[in-house]
């Protein structure tokens, strides 16, 4: 009789469990998440950020050349007149990648999350009349899907309840510029900077400086380069996650801009208006390094749902 009322109570005590949690569970629709979607294309595409306007005021200021300071004017007021008349920042609209924390109290009703997120890219690239640049095939026919899909989506588990879309319109100009190499442990900082330093270098007005610069140290290949990307929509002046990462973004930025590229390659001080890093732990064998670069129109747009 004594297990019997044991194993009620046990039964009883994890059916409050459930019910609790069941409450505490949190739903989005299917047609909430394409709308979003949707309006983070165009915010993206029309709209830089307050963090970037105000780095490329700050280099004004301080900018000696003065073909780079014409450059910057040109550069602010694209980015007004884009704003104004809700016309793309760049004719390049880039892909669309998208990352997405999902929170573990969410459940998403209606259908799929995958292609909640597509149809909110087509309909906003549409709608937009956002160029189209992705093709499929490819290495052979290259065919364009004409609108702008399959979106390159990254996914996170994170804890609450809230689900949060960060779209990043990625030109291919300052993509085909980016690069991952497998350092060797022993090539430590001066490695990494040396690394960054070429990879800039190499690239030259190609990718529309001034950049923002994105670098993924650790992890594995994969790892290190999913890194670069997303420290790309770190805002604009906030501080690395310690003194260390701090401290070597500040040492690689001004490497960057003692190259003299300047604002889209005319020269000048400002060839990089920040550089973004994160590390994660890696091999014993190993230091990946990746580096993404993004150009002066930094373009993300988020929302928390």
């Amino acid at each position: 009789m004594g297990k019997m009322e044991d194993r009620s109570l046990l039964v009883n005590k994890c059916s409050g469990v459930l019910k609790s949690r069941q409450m505490a569970i949190r739903t989005v629709g299917i047609n909430q998440i394409k709308i979003q979607v949707s309006e983070l294309c165009l915010k993206a595409n029309f709209e830089l950020g307050q963090d970037v306007i105000k780095a490329l005021q700050n280099a004004l200021e301080r900018e000696k050349s003065p073909v780079a300071r014409e450059t910057l004017l040109q550069l602010l007021e694209n980015a007004r007149l884009a704003r104004e008349k809700s016309i793309p920042l760049c004719q390049d609209c880039g892909a669309a990648v998208v990352f997405i924390e999902i929170g573990q109290d969410v459940h998403i009703d209606g259908g799929s999350l995958s292609e909640a997120v597509t149809e909110g890219v087509r309909a906003g690239y549409s709608e937009g009349y956002l160029r189209k640049s992705m093709v499929d095939k490819p290495f052979s026919e290259r065919i364009n899907t004409a609108d702008n899909t399959p979106p390159v989506i990254h996914y996170e588990i994170v804890p609450g309840d809230r689900l949060r879309i960060v779209l990043m319109p990625k030109g291919g100009g300052a993509e085909n510029m980016s690069r991952v190499s497998m350092l060797s442990p022993g090539d430590g900082k001066e490695g990494i900077i040396s690394f960054v330093e070429q990879t800039v270098k190499k690239a030259g007005g190609a990718p529309c400086p001034p950049l923002i610069i994105g670098v993924g140290i650790g992890g594995t290949l994969e790892k290190a380069a999913l890194m670069a990307k997303q420290s790309l929509a770190r805002p604009l002046g906030e501080p690395g996650l310690n003194s260390e990462i701090s401290a070597l973004e500040a040492e690689i930025l001004e490497r960057v801009n003692r190259l003299g590229i300047g604002p889209l390659g005319m020269g000048g001080s400002y060839t990089a208006l920040a550089v973004h890093a994160a590390t994660f732990p890696c091999h014993i064998a190993s230091l990946p390094v990746a580096v993404n670069l993004q150009c002066h129109s930094s373009r993300h747009a988020e929302a928390v749902l």
